[in-house]
């Protein structure tokens, strides 16, 4: 939330283009009784874009009263610019209570940035409070920072004191910056295994971690936590349900940050987070549900898990949805170095083709009106192509983009939830990038549970055509639990498509290492994630050299 004595943005949002629409799921609904008093009061507040009634004038709390820890979901940041970054932290000290334990009350928090992990000195603190209506959620947007320096930042709130985190700055815009790594993580299903993969994350060197999507999901957990299999812990019954409402999508959040490897990987390094579909429900499409449910009360589900995502991520006030829209596609920049435009490939895309059933190409996935991006979001990123001054172009996303046959024949079918059921869009956006004269394209995609790396290609029909960009999916965090080095479908795949050049089943992320010259990617796997503390090791190394697309082995 913004600092105290400045007026909140986050009261300055328009209403909603979706607003009339769920006014009339909320009539709906309370004709068949499906909300509760407060759940119909919190999703009117959702339709009005204001915090519930009473939200500025609710009692402050006495910080000093808290008597338990109230930093049990540990601290973030994320989205840094060249002067500013964005620290986050949620007050619970009941996780697994639907109010997290702090009722509903406001509550004062102070926060703290410094050069060095022990605060000898401060260079910057202020207060924000926190509110009930945002989940006790605190969203801190520290200006006049120095570029490319790393920062160390804390919490207090009466006599608690929280872990501390390390972030950074990115460099000052048009600096000729020399190198950068990165991480990129997706799909963290809590009941498939531990989260073995964020203790390497956070301990590994990288510079700015990308969450490309999937960083919970919808569906039930056991109280012995599926896959973690707990014996000295039973996981209460609030998660052994599927997320619906705010409360639910809340409690799951506090659950996954409940593990201390994600809460360290977060402290570690400053990340930059979009969604996929788990975070609302699997395989919607914009405003469309997965299941046959009336499309106004799917708009209700959407706008509980869009905010609930806001108020757990280390996102700005810009980010902070109005009703069921949020604007998560942005921009941001590493000097010269490089340009990341993150995507959101979910909440504007056309309705899956063939009823999101593996399919060849046809009529309906190859009608040129279908769109992954929107229209609005398709030209801002040509635009900021076009505008680039970064040698490398970066473009974080959810869904495979290449395409990826599923058979060797000639009808082979493909996804219709990837980039292959929307190929006309696709096509637009290659276009766009050879139009625009961007040499060095790396994409950077999540939600395949695998680790690709492909060759992007002007023509994926014709293996002989130019190679445009790369491609590389990070594989799962837990997702899909232990997996396996080589699945049985991985010689299929690599016949299936030439422009596939590694195939590797386990979980894992992928770092990468761009400098002036080329851009290094490892791909990083643990052998298990349904036992804890798996090693780390490297499957495989590429590169792809500056001015020369195209994956070469290391």
């Amino acid at each position: 939330m913004a600092p105290t004595g400045r007026r909140s943005a986050l009261a300055e949002h328009a209403f909603s283009p979706h607003d009339a629409v769920m006014g009339a799921a909320l009539r709906h609904l309370r004709r068949r009784r499906f909300l509760t008093v407060t759940a119909a009061a919190a999703a009117l507040a959702f339709t009005t874009n204001l915090p519930a009634r009473g939200a500025v004038a609710a009692p402050l709390r006495d910080a000093a009263r808290i008597s338990k820890d109230p930093f049990t979901l540990g601290v973030a940041s994320g989205d840094p610019l060249p002067d500013s970054v964005l620290l986050w932290t949620r007050l619970a000290p009941e996780p697994f209570l639907e109010d997290g334990g702090m009722g509903t009350e406001r509550v004062t928090v102070e926060w703290e940035v410094a050069l060095d992990e022990y605060f000898a000195t401060v260079l910057f603190r202020g207060s924000v409070e926190a509110h009930a209506e945002y989940a006790h959620s605190v969203h801190v947007d520290v200006k006049g920072l120095m570029p490319g320096t790393v920062y160390h930042y804390r919490f207090r709130t009466g006599v608690w004191l929280s872990p501390t985190g390390r972030t950074r700055t990115a460099p000052a815009a048009g600096s000729a910056t020399s190198a950068l790594r990165l991480a990129a993580v997706a799909c963290q299903a809590y009941q498939d295994g531990y989260y073995t993969v964020h203790r390497h994350l956070a301990q590994d060197d990288v510079d700015v971690v990308f969450h490309l999507g999937d960083y919970l999901y919808e569906y039930a957990v056991n109280p012995a936590g599926g896959e973690r299999r707990y014996t000295d812990v039973t996981l209460p019954d609030v998660f052994n349900r599927e997320t619906m409402t705010l409360a639910d999508y809340r409690l799951r959040y506090a659950l996954y940050k409940s593990d201390e490897d994600l809460r360290a990987a977060h402290a570690a390094h400053p990340f930059v987070v979009t969604w996929d579909d788990h975070e609302t429900e699997n395989n919607y499409a914009g405003g469309i549900p997965e299941n046959a449910i009336p499309p106004e009360e799917f708009l209700l589900r959407r706008a509980a898990a869009y905010r609930a995502y806001w108020e757990n991520q280390p996102l700005r006030a810009a980010q902070l949805p109005q009703g069921p829209d949020a604007q998560l596609y942005r921009r941001l920049h590493w000097g010269t170095l490089a340009q990341f435009d993150i995507l959101d490939t979910r909440q504007y895309r056309s309705d899956q083709a063939y009823d999101d059933r593996p399919h060849a190409p046809g009529p309906e996935s190859d009608d040129p009106a279908r769109t992954i991006t929107g229209a609005a979001q398709e030209q801002w990123l040509i635009d900021g192509w076009r505008s680039s001054a970064a040698l490398w172009n970066v473009m974080p996303q959810q869904v495979c983009f290449s395409q990826r046959k599923f058979d060797t024949t000639a009808d082979a079918p493909l996804s219709m939830d990837a980039w292959d059921g929307y190929r006309a869009s696709r096509d637009r956006v290659v276009t766009g990038a050879r139009s625009a004269g961007v040499d060095n394209w790396l994409v950077l995609t999540g939600d395949v549970h695998v680790g690709y790396a492909l060759d992007i290609k002007e023509d994926f029909d014709d293996p002989a055509s130019a190679t445009v960009g790369t491609e590389v999916t990070c594989t799962s965090v837990s997702s899909g639990r232990d997996g396996a080095e080589q699945p049985a479908n991985r010689d299929l795949y690599l016949r299936a498509n030439p422009h596939m050049k590694f195939y590797d089943g386990r979980r894992g992320y992928v770092r990468v290492a761009l400098d002036r010259r080329a851009a290094r990617l490892d791909f990083r796997t643990v052998s298990a994630v349904t036992t804890p503390g798996a090693p780390v090791t490297t499957a495989a190394s590429f590169v792809t050299e500056a001015g020369a697309p195209g994956l070469q082995p290391v």
